[in-house]
């Protein structure tokens, strides 16, 4: 990074900055970006891939809060959580918790929110009931969950990802509504409504008669949340530098640079600078020849060599991942099946590459560098990410620059963020770098339902994951099994972890690449006391449906700066 580079970025951000009315007032806001890549136009609940960052979290809250930091639950709008049997798990909320509109939030809500999706088949946690018999709620306050076939590690996941909404304002409405309303202007039990919007902000705005300052004795300090949308990390650069974001998610460029010069923050003070939070990766498309071969698969993944990616893309700030893809320190470590890694796991090797493709018959026969199949027919690969994703875009080069070495064509395609997910969602690539539904999570079941989802197979969009359409009947059977055994069974979890990982690590459905960086930077102008790994109070991340596992603690705990 050098000054022109820094005055470009400048000259850019300065024709974005004027873009914000800055109406309110600046030591009462606290400016948020890294989530939101389409104008603002959906709060809905029942759709969290759609809804705006903070619907779920600020507006509407869940009944734990999971830190990652730590792997433990942390209550929320319930007091207490736990199994009185193997079949049967009991919530008690706290008392005096209510609606933005007054109304008392009772266990009646928490019961309306799940068998609404007993009603209406086509909300997306609908699957719930295929092991959920029936909710009691013998009082205002507690709810009894019986199960007749109990999930585990999904129902460890709804605990703190599923919002609760409110009985009295959902009940009347048709499925239809539910579905594809974009629900403007949410009446949830956050600390937070929203505010207002346009084209390249969403405003949320502190609910003054939030129950938790009551109950909890906490209080956000920020009057108002901002969340910008950039569509560029060179703009996010320039805006940090400028003083326009507190709190940024984008993963940065020249971070020793903007912390020397600039004195900005990150979770450590040196490399990598970030802590660990997503599995970054290639799907490919098993549906596509050749990438329908594992053997073809297996000799993508041993052509390509992370570490330039890790030490001259990110400079150091991402770690490389090992051929499982488990996140380091996260609670998935817990369940780690090493002797399955060291046997099967690959490892960069263009050699070994080569001679497999040799094996599959695929050569270079009109010699122009490239491998034809074996009826001499031209293989021509994607590489996709969305377009201003820059340090993807630089990392699929690389990868692109190494796949030439054994002799796979491939070439680089960037389109905007609305057709990449769209592509992914419809399994319509070639080869996808990918983290979505790979985050750090309080479960490895969700890593591996990410990758082997086995619902894919039969729609049309795969909102889930297997986005390459990997089909292998036996995965199906080992996540209900995995999903079915409770966490606090080390032993049990583990072989199953392991039995998926050999599956993973033979076909190679997902190549993991590198573990993508919780990106944090901070600046100190406005607001203090960032979390970081002095003060580890809280999971640094603001992205959509993911506020109530950090972002709103840091809310809690920021200072005005002096």
């Amino acid at each position: 990074m050098n000054m022109k580079r820094f005055l470009l970025v400048f000259v850019v951000v300065f024709l974005f900055s004027s873009l914000f009315s800055q109406v309110l007032e600046r030591n009462e806001t606290m400016y948020y970006g890294g989530s939101l890549w389409s104008p603002p136009s959906n709060w809905n609940p029942f759709t969290p891939w759609n809804a705006v960052p903070g619907t779920t979290g600020l507006v509407y809250e869940t009944m734990f809060f999971y830190d990652p930091l730590t792997g433990n639950f942390d209550p929320w709008l319930a007091e207490k959580g736990e199994w009185l049997d193997s079949k049967t798990y009991r919530v008690v909320l706290r008392e005096g918790i209510y609606w933005h509109d007054n109304v008392p939030l009772t266990s009646e809500d928490v019961r309306f929110t799940f068998e609404i999706a007993k009603k209406y088949k086509g909300i997306h946690y609908s699957s719930v009931w295929e092991w959920l018999d029936h909710i009691e709620t013998p009082d205002n306050r507690t709810v009894i969950f019986v199960f007749k076939d109990p999930r585990y590690h999904e129902w460890n996941e709804l605990l703190y990802t599923l919002p609760i909404v409110p009985k009295h304002i959902w009940e009347e409405k048709d499925e239809t509504t539910i579905l594809q309303s974009s629900n403007e202007y949410p009446l949830g039990s956050g600390p937070y409504v929203a505010h207002s919007w346009d084209q390249n902000k969403m405003i949320f705005e502190r609910f003054e008669n939030w129950w938790g300052t009551k109950v909890m004795g906490v209080k956000p300090a920020p009057k108002y949340v901002v969340i910008v949308r950039v569509l560029s990390n060179n703009v996010a650069l320039g805006m940090l530098m400028k003083g326009e974001l507190d709190f940024s998610n984008f993963m940065l460029p020249g971070v020793p640079i903007l912390k020397k010069v600039y004195n900005l923050n990150t979770w450590y003070d040196e490399p990598p600078y970030h802590l660990s939070s997503t599995v970054v990766g290639l799907f490919l498309n098993a549906r596509k020849y050749p990438l329908s071969l594992p053997e073809f698969r297996r000799a993508i993944a041993m052509s390509i060599n992370a570490d330039p990616i890790v030490q001259r893309v990110y400079e150091g700030a991402v770690l490389k991942a090992d051929p499982l893809g488990f996140l380091p320190n996260s609670v998935w470590m817990k369940y780690y099946p090493k002797e399955v890694v060291e046997k099967h796991g690959f490892k960069y090797d263009p050699e070994e590459a080569k001679s497999i493709l040799d094996k599959l018959g695929f050569r270079d026969v009109n010699g122009d560098g490239f491998r034809e199949t074996p009826d001499g027919k031209p293989i021509k690969l994607t590489i996709e990410c969305p377009y201003g994703w820059t340090d993807w875009m630089q990392a699929i080069q690389v990868i692109v620059d190494q796949l030439k070495v054994v002799g796979i064509n491939a070439e680089p395609y960037f389109p905007d963020s609305s057709k990449y997910y769209e592509n992914m969602y419809k399994g319509e690539f070639d080869i996808e770098m990918n983290a979505n539904g790979t985050g750090i999570s309080s479960t490895p079941w969700t890593y591996f339902n990410t990758i082997f989802y086995p619902d894919a197979l039969e729609s049309e969009f795969s909102y889930t994951g297997n986005y390459g359409r990997y089909q292998n009947p036996e995965v199906e059977s080992l996540l209900e099994e995995l999903n079915r055994t409770p966490l606090d069974n080390v032993e049990k979890v583990t072989e199953l972890c392991g039995k998926l990982g050999e599956i993973l690590l033979k076909d190679l459905p997902f190549i993991p690449l590198w573990y993508g960086a919780m990106a944090f930077i901070t600046q100190d102008n406005v607001w203090t006391n960032w979390p970081n790994e002095h003060n580890p109070y809280a999971w640094p991340c603001g992205w959509a449906n993911w506020w109530q596992t950090g972002a709103l603690k840091i809310l809690f705990n920021l200072k005005p700066a002096k």
